[in-house]
């Protein structure tokens, strides 16, 4: 029997597949098609890569590598990397019948390729230079502990140097419980740098991606001069069990997502993944002045402060 194939994706969808059902998700090769995480439709791989890792049917933005923001935003060849020789060490010895702290650390960045959360450094988007601080959620859930703080605030600390805009891009699920006390303090470590900066008269343009909760949400994150977030990007404190377990209330469908904070005021725009760098680049423009011989002169005396 002959089957005329019309629609390539109907027909796999469709076609019975020599597997069995204990293995039915592996009928999806990873380098052929991908398969939508929220509709579930199929597209080619490099159909989706090139839509930067946006379904095409229902716009979902699935998540992606701080090496692969960078990638996207910055300008070819413009990014140099620092700090990243950094490395997180188990200060508390954290003990855990499930847990090894130290060893969870060696096989995340022998899985990630990078030694932490944050990769940073610096870069341009059309030729407007800036300082770039990406997490990477793949990374122990994003999660802040010492070196994610550090890397943050030298990149906020090397910005008000330059006297250039810091960007940071924020995925985590909250404060390092590895760490203890010193995750916590993170916070405030970033947040006083970024004083520095407003000091020298530069903006902390900051980008939510999903998921952003937790200790991050809830300091430099939130009180950037600019807020961005991508469409449908979680977005909170505590998570919505949590909450509706808490106050015993049901809460909205679209809670805490970024169209839910900017309806209310909480976000400045929700951009889509495609716009993102034309919209960054609008707003560097934007910031950019001339320096005059005085704003030198308060750029020194604050450096030195």
């Amino acid at each position: 029997m002959t089957v005329e194939v019309h629609d390539l994706k109907d027909f796999f969808r469709r076609a019975p597949l020599p597997f069995t059902s204990s293995r039915r998700e592996q009928q999806i090769p990873d380098n052929v098609w991908t398969k939508c995480a929220n509709c579930g439709e199929l597209t080619y791989q490099k159909q989706f890569n090139d839509a930067l890792k946006v379904c095409p049917k229902c716009g979902y933005h699935s998540r992606i590598s701080s090496r692969e923001w960078i990638d996207i935003l910055a300008d070819a060849d413009s990014f140099v990397e620092h700090d990243a020789d950094l490395q997180g060490i188990d200060i508390l010895g954290f003990v855990s019948p499930k847990d090894n702290y130290e060893a969870k650390l060696a096989a995340t960045s022998e899985r990630t390729g990078t030694n932490d959360v944050v990769m940073s450094g610096s870069a341009s988007i059309e030729g407007l230079p800036f300082e770039i601080a990406a997490c990477n959620f793949d990374f122990m859930g994003g999660s802040m502990g010492s070196v994610f703080g550090e890397k943050v605030a030298r990149a906020v600390e090397r910005a008000a140097d330059r006297g250039v805009p810091v960007l940071t891009i924020n995925a985590s699920g909250g404060a390092r419980m590895h760490e203890g006390i010193f995750a916590l303090m993170q916070m405030a470590k970033v947040s006083v740098a970024l004083t520095r900066l407003a000091r020298v008269r530069q903006p902390h343009i900051s980008l939510l991606v999903d998921p952003c909760y937790g200790g991050v949400s809830a300091s430099y994150a939130s009180v950037a001069d600019i807020i961005l977030a991508e469409p449908g990007a979680n977005i909170g404190f505590a998570g919505r069990r949590v909450i509706e377990q808490t106050i015993r209330q049901k809460l909205p469908p679209h809670f805490q997502t970024a169209e839910f904070f900017l309806e209310h005021g909480m976000i400045d725009a929700v951009v889509p993944r495609s716009d993102m760098r034309a919209t960054i680049g609008r707003l560097l423009r934007l910031y950019e002045r001339p320096t005059s011989s005085a704003d030198h002169r308060e750029h020194v005396v604050a450096g030195h402060q």
